[in-house]
């Protein structure tokens, strides 16, 4: 184990300054908001997130009300990458529906304001748990977090987007093959190096993805960590950060959300978080199959019969997302001080991604 092992928790939870080359012009966007938000008064105080690999995101605090803002960063994206309008859009959507999103205020394509495009939103007071494991938690705490979050995911996938106002959200059909087309698109304009398990996964994926049933609205990002806790409650009260929002395949989504109970740990903790190695009995956390056996009740399926395929399909997905990551440094537009950490994880993503690969009968 490393000395030098990077404690999440630490790293990514709070506010820190506003980052050099992410200043925000405070009069300008005071006036802005002054003119927008029923009931705003300055004087603002700007911080930022130290969380949040994509879209930097700040804290807006007036003596009354505080306020999140989240923009685009600056400099060359990605194509269709950082699409805070589509986010504003969703959690719009959702709210009116009663499902845990802050309410959203307005969206801003106006860039002369911020820089960028950005949108406000309420803040969400709460706890970030950065760990799956859920470090300083009772057992049954942990029990009912968990269940918690495999509640919130199924009613996300409960949803008819046509009957939210997100029916034109997104391509209903094709959903798999449209990602992996993306992703290795963007995979390779953000490349740093070459790992073989990368292109053997987008040789394999196009012809070997699973059959999606209707769609429905997906996050794509669906983890502990993208969810506030209430302050002294095991209940979700926010789901954050809908960059990856669409219409697609729910068991795409949810079996994303799985990749914490096969995630392979790292010494020095710069990962997305992982279970392997704990004992989930002990901690009160579900086992992988029992975690989807509650998903499948809730959602009226009898079982996974692809999740290996899904598995190679989401850890080539989180691959190339944290690739994007990489290039972002490299071209330097990276909102997050540990986002050069994430470098070290395309190549144990590809490769867990062509295990499962294999276990779904790649090479066979």
């Amino acid at each position: 184990m490393s000395d030098d092992k990077l404690d999440r928790q630490e790293a990514f939870s709070g506010t820190r300054a506003v980052a050099r080359g992410f200043e925000i012009d405070v009069q300008e966007l005071e006036a802005y908001l002054a003119d927008r938000v029923e009931g705003f008064a300055g004087p603002i105080r700007l911080s930022q997130f130290k969380g949040g690999q994509s879209n930097p995101t700040y804290v807006v605090e007036t003596p009354a009300r505080t306020y999140v803002l989240r923009k685009k960063p600056p400099g060359n994206l990605l194509p269709s990458a950082h699409a805070v309008d589509r986010e504003y859009r969703v959690i719009a959507a959702l709210h009116t529906q009663g499902f845990p999103v802050p309410k959203a205020w307005f969206l801003c394509e106006d860039e002369n304001v911020v820089g960028t495009a950005f949108y406000l939103m309420d803040k969400v007071d709460g706890r970030v748990v950065w760990e799956p494991h859920c470090p300083g938690m009772e057992a049954g705490e942990r029990a009912a977090v968990y269940d918690a979050m495999n509640d919130t995911i199924a009613k996300l996938h409960g949803f008819d987007p046509h009957e939210i106002g997100l029916g034109d959200f997104g391509k209903p059909d094709n959903y798999l093959a449209r990602q992996v087309a993306r992703w290795s698109k963007n995979y390779v304009a953000s490349r740093t190096e070459n790992v073989p398990e990368m292109d053997a996964l987008m040789d394999w994926l196009p012809d070997n993805l699973p059959e999606s049933g209707p769609a429905r609205l997906v996050h794509g990002d669906y983890r502990l960590d993208n969810l506030i806790l209430a302050p002294d409650a095991p209940r979700v009260v926010a789901v954050l950060d809908w960059e990856l929002s669409t219409l697609g395949d729910p068991l795409a989504d949810f079996t994303y959300h799985l990749m914490q109970w096969v995630m392979p740990p790292t010494d020095d903790g710069s990962g997305t978080g992982s279970l392997v190695g704990h004992d989930l009995e002990r901690l009160g956390i579900p086992s992988l199959e029992d975690y989807v056996a509650a998903y499948c009740a809730r959602t009226g399926r009898d079982g996974i019969p692809d999740l290996d395929a899904y598995f190679a399909y989401n850890f080539f997905r989180l691959a190339a997302i944290l690739q994007g990551i990489v290039g972002r440094v490299r071209d330097g537009t990276a909102a997050n001080a540990n986002a050069a950490a994430m470098a070290r994880q395309v190549g144990p993503l590809a490769k867990s991604g062509w295990h499962w690969a294999q276990r779904a009968g790649a090479g066979a």
